[in-house]
């Protein structure tokens, strides 16, 4: 396969799929996690939809592991699983701004994760 043809499938699958596996570090362990994870894609940019400080189960709001993994170790891989297969090296960037925050939630390839939520 060439390159441009597996670059036209990733982007496809960044596209159309919705579940990953990401691969982090350890905040406080270093060791390797794996977390499979929702994700969108909003113009250029991969957004994981993860509900980070929802609350669970067992009770007060918490950050995920993997939000606290990938603050503290921002480059992981990236792991596509349903319509191709594909590792790819990445790193986490925080959406700290609220306006751009609101926006991305707001258009229209999240509204399935408001949906659900």
């Amino acid at each position: 396969m060439a390159d441009g043809d597996l670059r036209d499938e990733i982007l496809a699958a960044l596209g159309k799929d919705r579940t990953i596996d990401i691969f982090t570090t350890g905040a406080r362990t270093g060791k390797p996690r794996t977390t499979e994870i929702w994700f969108t894609r909003v113009e250029e940019c991969i957004i994981f939809c993860g509900t980070p400080d929802a609350i669970g189960n067992n009770g007060a709001r918490v950050i995920r592991d993997w939000l606290a993994n990938l603050k503290a170790n921002p480059e992981f891989l990236f792991v596509l699983k349903e319509s191709l297969s594909a590792q790819l090296p990445a790193r986490a960037v925080s959406i700290v701004d609220i306006a751009y925050r609101r926006r991305v939630m707001n258009v229209p390839e999240t509204k399935w994760y408001r949906d659900v939520v």
